[in-house]
């Protein structure tokens, strides 16, 4: 098949259902060869209906199912792509799931568990192929590889009932700058989405698009993963939102307000300067979905 992404081999995790689907099948119809990532225990996962698809379409793929949790799958994953295609151009870490809860009633492996999946989870992953990319950098090849991570509005916004799952993605959007800064010398791009979208992942839960209609299918996300793992494109350090038919990007955390002392700082001139600004947080403009609602 032939596209904007032919000849390129590309990961995508959680790739059975949902977003990851689609970002796959998109990506085979633009001539990738992919590697559908999702957990697979009984051998007729999701994953396997995937690559079922792509290659009734006449597209290539291969099933992955190693968990990203582990330092060591998660080199299996990436390994996978080398045994298979012998080589990588391009990775979607889009496995995640919710633990919604409030955190006076949060336990610690609700924590530990989404904290796991999406934030360890990127990190292993992009580390090992981070590794391959260096590799070929210093062997004197071209490199022009893409990732792209996924952040939530949770992360960049905050959202009630979700400290785990907004701390784990605020980190990755801040792991997706540090690292597009750390491997852009070896020809590799770094950027992260924030989608909305109606799937398993975001029916029901807190703020969530459950009732928006239509316009919030996850297939109107993967347009722009896959122009971002173009060898066509430039962007990088991006983080972008992403739903229906809009895309926002969005800037790092900027001071909004200053004070200067002519003397070293006291508990009254400290208050004295603070007077008049704001009191807490506002999460500001958030595109595409109502003002956050508590969790159950």
């Amino acid at each position: 098949m032939s596209g904007s992404l032919a000849d390129r081999v590309i990961v995508v995790t959680g790739a059975g259902r949902g977003l990851g689907r689609e970002h796959a099948l998109l990506l085979a119809r633009e001539g990738a060869s992919v590697v559908v990532n999702d957990l697979d225990e009984d051998g007729k996962g999701p994953a396997h209906d995937v690559v079922d698809e792509i290659r009734a379409l006449g597209g290539q793929a291969v099933t992955d199912s190693h968990s990203v949790t582990t330092w060591d799958s998660a080199a299996q994953i990436v390994g996978t792509a080398l045994s298979t295609y012998g080589r990588l151009d391009g990775i979607v870490c889009n496995a995640g799931f919710l633990r919604d809860r409030m955190l006076v009633n949060m336990s610690e492996a609700e924590w530990d568990d989404i904290v796991k999946v999406h934030q360890y989870g990127t990190f292993y992953i992009l580390r090992h192929a981070a590794e391959y990319w260096r590799g070929r950098h210093k062997a004197g090849e071209e490199v022009n590889a893409s990732v792209v991570t996924t952040t939530a509005i949770s992360g960049l916004h905050s959202n009630v009932g979700q400290v785990n799952y907004g701390g784990a993605k605020a980190a990755i959007a801040l792991m997706t700058v540090s690292a597009s800064r750390e491997l852009a010398r070896y020809g590799v791009r770094v950027n992260s989405i924030s989608p909305i979208a109606r799937t398993r992942l975001t029916t029901g839960s807190p703020g969530s698009a459950e009732a928006m209609g239509d316009s919030l299918s996850p297939a109107h996300i993967s347009p722009l993963v896959a122009w971002l793992l173009s060898p066509e494109c430039t962007s990088n350090s991006q983080i972008y939102g992403v739903f229906g038919r809009e895309i926002h990007r969005y800037t790092a955390w900027t001071p909004a307000e200053s004070a200067h002392a002519d003397e070293d700082w006291t508990v009254d001139s400290v208050a004295a300067a603070l007077r008049g600004w704001p009191d807490r947080y506002e999460p500001g403009f958030i595109p595409g979905i109502p003002q956050p609602t508590p969790a159950s």
